[in-house]
């Protein structure tokens, strides 16, 4: 009996409850998804608690991860993963995505590519929350609050503790620093950093070789 099949039976011999714990976990996350209407091809790998409110519409690609416990991070995380679609709004993310503690909070538009590297904490909003002037806060005037769409390209690394604000593009390639507040587009292929970000250099065909 060689290694792999050896530990697979110690597991389900010794430990069924793995088994049994892995099963459950299907299911409640298969249920959560449901509920909230999210269309997926494959279900995600949660770990640890996952926060979902869902009024418009979520499309998952396959291979997603959703780390949100804080072991689950060598980081250590601040908090769990939370996503909230407000109505008419739609969340798209693409396949082989992770994410680490993120809060996603989507109000119009969010479209995430493929293999996004998303470290630990991040936050994604593309809307302001508030109004901007004091009386149309203080009287919740809604109508006031702006919103723009958020894209985001195939294979973008975002540091810990970045925040991604409204109307913002990221071009495919693209390093986001740890800590950074991305306020403008991004072309593809650069590395931005800092509060607000700035652009730090191009990434090259020999950065990349």
């Amino acid at each position: 009996m060689n290694f792999f099949f050896s530990n697979t039976y110690k597991y389900l011999i010794l430990y069924p409850w793995i088994k049994v714990v892995n099963i459950l976990a299907y299911f409640y996350f298969s249920g959560v998804l449901y509920i909230n209407n999210v269309q997926y091809k494959q279900l995600p790998r949660f770990r640890g608690t996952f926060k979902l409110n869902n009024k418009g519409k979520i499309i998952f690609g396959s291979q997603l991860v959703f780390n949100s416990t804080f072991n689950s991070n060598p980081l250590g995380l601040s908090k769990y993963c939370s996503i909230y679609v407000e109505t008419g709004a739609t969340l798209t993310i693409g396949d082989k995505s992770g994410f680490s503690g993120v809060s996603i909070f989507c109000s119009k538009q969010i479209t995430i590519g493929k293999t996004l590297f998303c470290g630990g904490n991040v936050s994604i909003w593309d809307t302001d929350f508030h109004p901007l002037l004091p009386f149309e806060r203080a009287n919740n005037v809604i109508e006031k609050i702006e919103s723009k769409a958020i894209n985001i390209g195939d294979d973008v690394f975002i540091g810990a503790n970045s925040i991604i604000l409204k109307g913002v593009n990221i071009g495919d390639r693209s390093v986001i620093g740890a800590g950074s507040v991305v306020t403008k587009n991004i072309p593809s292929n650069q590395v931005w950093a800092g509060n607000p970000a700035k652009f730090i250099k191009v990434i090259n065909e020999n950065d990349q070789l």
